[in-house]
């Protein structure tokens, strides 16, 4: 297994995660997800991703079963919350640990932020940061972070209102992948800037759930070797499957960065597909997006500008 450092936390994490969200889907029991965790960390995996909504919960309580029975000190483990305000942050952050049985959560992310009002929301002063804030002072979290999949100027969006509080986040997930490099690009706005701040590069949707395959211009091995040819630290990907668990760590094992002859072959492959964002439907579509159709997830608007709203 490869491993890399988490940004300037100086967190070791291995360049391949376990994504959460199909250790919880229903054509995966609960028996298989437990394995398909405990495999990968023996097998050198030790970045474990979650989320406070996905599938309801299942999926971080069946991880919180994998990771019994001395599991736990042997990963990196990051959860996501959905709320906006402090109280429903702090509510969903509870969840999140009673279902991952654990004291402290290494990495919690606000999780889909994809409108351009989310960072005013999360950074108000009765906003979820101050939740997050208030969690790491107690010990309940190591590093803050989030996500986003829409749009790139939206997470630098992010980035400089967080600035503009004096903070700046620990890591930062995004979609990095074949297509992304030819529209709407995470890699070529967003990855720079990470870098630059030091800044943990979370990638994912490296397939996006096998759409990308779809396209028929790269095979599953050449997509994940291209998000880990990038300065990303962890890779997040999908495994609902022990035959999907030895792809990765075989991606993993064999990885060796592009040469200039094979990467421009491969980018002029994926151009016409990517063009439109056909096969990347989370940046063009709401279909990805949990919190348009729940928006009960994310609280209340914040009750100062609801009054001055009323006015």
């Amino acid at each position: 297994m490869i491993y890399r450092t988490l940004g300037s936390t100086g967190a070791r994490v291995s360049a391949i995660g376990v994504g959460g969200w199909h250790l919880g889907l229903p054509r995966v029991s609960e028996e298989d997800s437990i394995r398909i965790v405990r495999s990968a960390i023996d097998r050198g995996i030790n970045f474990m991703d979650n989320c406070w909504d996905y599938n309801e919960g299942a999926s971080e309580l069946r991880m919180g079963r994998a990771l019994r029975d001395g599991y736990r000190d042997r990963v990196f483990l990051m959860t996501k919350i959905d709320g906006r305000t402090r109280r429903e942050a702090a509510r969903q952050l509870e969840q999140s640990l009673q279902r991952l049985q654990v004291e402290t959560i290494d990495l919690v992310q606000h999780h889909e932020v994809l409108r351009f009002e989310d960072p005013h929301r999360i950074f108000d002063q009765d906003g979820a940061h101050q939740a997050l804030l208030e969690a790491r002072q107690a010990g309940k979290i190591r590093y803050l972070g989030f996500t986003g999949h829409k749009d790139p100027q939206i997470h630098l969006h992010m980035l400089g209102v967080a600035a503009e509080h004096g903070f700046r986040f620990d890591a930062v997930q995004m979609p990095l992948n074949v297509m992304d490099a030819h529209f709407r690009s995470f890699e070529q706005l967003v990855l720079p800037e990470l870098v630059r701040q030091e800044i943990g590069v979370l990638g994912m949707k490296s397939m996006a759930n096998g759409i990308l395959l779809k396209s028929g211009t790269a095979s599953a091995v050449e997509c994940l070797r291209y998000a880990l040819h990038l300065p990303t630290s962890v890779v997040i990907t999908g495994i609902d499957s022990m035959e999907v668990l030895d792809q990765a760590c075989h991606a993993a094992d064999t990885f060796r960065p592009f040469e200039p002859a094979e990467l421009e072959s491969l980018l002029s492959r994926t151009a016409e597909a990517a063009r439109t964002g056909y096969y990347e439907p989370f940046k063009t579509t709401s279909l990805f997006d949990g919190t348009a159709a729940n928006p009960q997830w994310l609280g209340e608007e914040p009750e100062r500008m609801r009054q001055l709203f009323t006015r």
